[in-house]
């Protein structure tokens, strides 16, 4: 190739690199209106859940989409129920993690909470009594902000013994009658234990299993949502 004839050829391929990477900024800046809102045009929301937790709730394997606080939103706005449900799901996250960001979950000016925390503190083996601490805390903390609260139970494997297992899964409705927090008795509730709910490590849900957490999930948020329209009247 001679040289005239290969400066040519570079000036060709440098104009079209230019004129590609020029579509595609205009390609963007026209994308980016075209975001989908959280709710249509003549849905006016009524407020916000924020749903605060581990793996569970962030929805660990799957997309967020798939994850619970996703369909429930889906079923509250399908009932008349025009909330938008924030994931703030973190995999891995202990009760005293969840408790230092609190105040970022305020900033995303949370009406209701749902709050689903505690159990990686259980496998763990994290004193019971110190996770106790940390949720009330962070019910304490959410209720002086005038945040309705949803407080999902958790249970703990039988092999962590009697003792760390009955005062893991009663910390939780002794926390929600002493701050009077909205129950929600064990968030896996007909989903743990259950192989074809799961994913293969037996712990985390699968699509499917997440439908039915929504199931458990759904009625006490309604309640929750009754409580804050109670309040705000």
């Amino acid at each position: 190739m001679t040289r005239p004839f290969q400066t040519i050829v570079q000036r060709i391929v440098l104009l079209m690199c230019i004129i590609l990477l020029t579509a595609c900024g205009e390609e963007k800046q026209a994308a980016a209106p075209q975001a989908p809102p959280q709710g249509s045009a003549s849905e006016k929301i009524e407020g916000t859940i924020v749903a605060v937790g581990d793996s569970l709730t962030a929805g660990y394997g799957l997309s967020e989409e798939q994850a619970y606080p996703a369909l429930l939103e889906n079923r509250l706005r399908q009932n008349g129920y025009p909330f938008n449900v924030v994931n703030a799901g973190i995999s891995g996250e202990t009760s005293s993690e969840a408790r230092s960001r609190i105040e970022w979950i305020m900033s995303l000016n949370p009406d209701i909470v749902i709050l689903g925390t505690g159990a990686n503190d259980g496998l763990r083996g994290i004193d019971p009594a110190l996770t106790r601490e940390n949720i009330d805390a962070i019910v304490t903390y959410l209720n002086s902000q005038g945040v309705v609260v949803v407080l999902a139970g958790m249970k703990m494997v039988k092999n962590m013994g009697r003792e760390f297992t009955e005062s893991f899964e009663g910390l939780y409705p002794a926390i929600a009658a002493d701050k009077n927090a909205v129950l929600i008795p064990f968030l896996l509730k007909g989903v743990a234990a259950e192989p074809s709910l799961n994913q293969p490590d037996g712990i985390h849900p699968t699509a499917e299993g997440y439908e039915k957490v929504t199931d458990v999930v759904y009625p006490y948020v309604v309640e929750a949502i009754e409580r804050f329209r109670g309040k705000a009247g």
